[in-house]
């Protein structure tokens, strides 16, 4: 499966009602699932974002789907950037080479 990492924002919806976002997270794990994905780790963070996820789909289309169905409830924007795993860069610059 791919791996995607994402970098969430709470909309004012979703800070308005941050006391919710543990159970949010556990809905989207869910909601990953209905993809066929995964939401495999999930952090609050300092900074810029307020969230950054690791999720794993089947193709960038499950993975643009799920982004969309999750940030369509308005709690939160995403920005998701497929991410690649050694394996994965070795036959990337294999081609290129």
């Amino acid at each position: 499966m791919a791996t995607y990492v994402s970098l969430i924002s709470f909309t004012d919806q979703g800070i308005r009602t941050f006391t919710d976002t543990l159970d949010r997270a556990a809905a989207g794990k869910q909601l990953a699932g209905k993809f066929g994905g995964s939401l495999k780790e999930i952090y609050w963070t300092l900074g810029a974002y307020d969230i950054v996820a690791i999720s794993e789909a089947p193709d960038d289309e499950s993975a643009t789907a799920f982004a969309l169905a999750l940030s369509s409830q308005g709690n939160v924007r995403t920005t998701t950037m497929r991410a690649f795993d050694a394996g994965e860069m070795k036959g990337i610059i294999a081609k290129a080479g």
